[in-house]
């Protein structure tokens, strides 16, 4: 490719990331930021743009030879700025500088979102769109809250054969992740007047206890993915504020990460063999352990909702697809590392739940998402778009069967 051509195709992928930097897209508002993304496709002749129920909007390029289906997986939801006034750079200015692009979404991931728009477009273009099988791009909403939840939609209609995960990877290739779960427990106690506690059941008093049994599980462990963490996060008491009264209700919050063939039974039985346990010692002890259930409105209107449960994933080195996409990326010049996620995707409903052969790479750091001035490099953006250019290659190499 020339240098005029490259400067040309970098230029677009730049601007194509400011311009969804551009409109905010928290979770639940990503209507502006999918329009975009539309506009987009249709622009660089997509055979086919939809939107879902959620919101989801996805691109299609159709090869003229059967073959594999591969997409492209980028959430284009965002978590909130709370200070603006706080930013250096305007948090939806896509501002220039020091070779970056800042911006809120500029790393958490609307910089790889088009980088991979940018990469299917230029790779049907290149070709006349004689390669084998589809190519699907895919902006993904309400990520940020339920993750996999708005791509189950996707992978309904797309069936794909192969998913690339956009996050950040420093132009590394992941091949896993833990997932994660959201655990409450539970404890109910008797009100009463705090002046005659006696006569009442203290339910935090309860959760105190059942908090410290918990601190004695040992967690489970994986030999690439390591620890299934189990930590707390919150607690609130009922009625809160308490003057006067013994609290009846307790509930605290755990993060709980996933390890691969972990499932929802697997993973509550030790808190369930605890509460059990506990309870038997302890007559006015009562609790319980679940899973919390969020429920989000999206910017259709439709509402989104499921069991906060995302299953790990990994897959091997040895694999014929992770093979033949490393070649491709080594003979264009990169070097990537094979590594893990130490976050979770949307590939714990692709890779997790469904058992697609799915990888990742993304420009940017991972620890940059949702930091203040949150940042892409021109570099890293510029170059994970010709990444993505060969990963198409690669995973067309490796073919449906692989």
């Amino acid at each position: 490719m020339n240098d005029t051509r490259k400067q040309t195709r970098d230029d677009a992928v730049v601007a194509l990331c400011r311009t969804l930097i551009r409109q905010r897209s928290y979770s639940g508002e990503e209507g502006g930021v999918a329009g975009a993304l539309a506009d987009f496709f249709r622009s660089r002749g997509f055979d086919e743009v939809a939107v879902d129920g959620y919101g989801n909007v996805v691109g299609r390029m159709t090869g003229k030879r059967p073959g594999p289906k591969i997409l492209f997986d980028g959430h284009i939801d965002t978590v909130p700025v709370p200070d603006p006034s706080v930013w250096t750079h305007d948090p939806f200015g896509a501002e220039i500088a020091d070779g970056r692009v800042y911006g809120r979404g500029a790393s958490d991931m609307k910089g790889a979102v088009a980088a991979m728009a940018c990469a299917v477009a230029d790779f049907a273009d290149d070709t006349g769109r004689d390669f084998p099988g589809s190519l699907f791009v895919a902006g993904v909403v309400h990520e940020e809250c339920f993750e996999g939840i708005a791509a189950r939609s996707i992978s309904s209609a797309v069936e794909p054969d192969y998913v690339v995960i956009g996050e950040a990877s420093e132009l590394n290739l992941k091949i896993g992740q833990r997932g994660r779960a959201e655990i409450r427990l539970e404890t109910f106690g008797v009100p009463a007047h705090s002046a005659n506690p006696e006569k009442g059941v203290n339910a935090v008093y309860k959760m105190s206890d059942l908090i410290s049994a918990v601190r004695s599980l040992v967690p489970t462990e994986h030999p690439v993915l390591g620890k299934g963490i189990l930590e707390l996060t919150d607690i609130k008491s009922d009625p809160y504020p308490g003057a006067s009264v013994v609290p009846s209700y307790c509930r605290a919050t755990y993060d709980r990460r996933l390890l691969v063939g972990e499932t929802k039974e697997s993973v509550l039985a030790p808190l369930n063999d605890l509460i059990a346990r506990l309870c038997a010692a302890d007559p006015q002890l009562k609790a319980k352990a679940s899973y919390a259930v969020g429920k989000e409105r999206c910017y259709t209107g439709n509402d989104i909702e499921g069991e906060r449960f995302f299953p790990g994933w990994v897959f091997s080195e040895d694999d014929a697809y992770v093979r033949s996409t490393l070649a491709r990326l080594r003979e264009a010049g990169f070097a990537p590392e094979i590594t893990k996620y130490n976050f979770c995707t949307n590939g714990s409903h692709y890779a997790g739940e469904r058992g697609i052969r799915t990888l990742g790479m993304g420009p940017s750091k991972e620890n940059i998402a949702h930091t203040i001035d949150e940042y892409v490099e021109i570099e890293q953006l510029t170059k994970v778009r010709e990444c993505y250019y060969q990963i198409i290659r690669g995973l067309q190499d490796a073919g449906i069967g692989a």
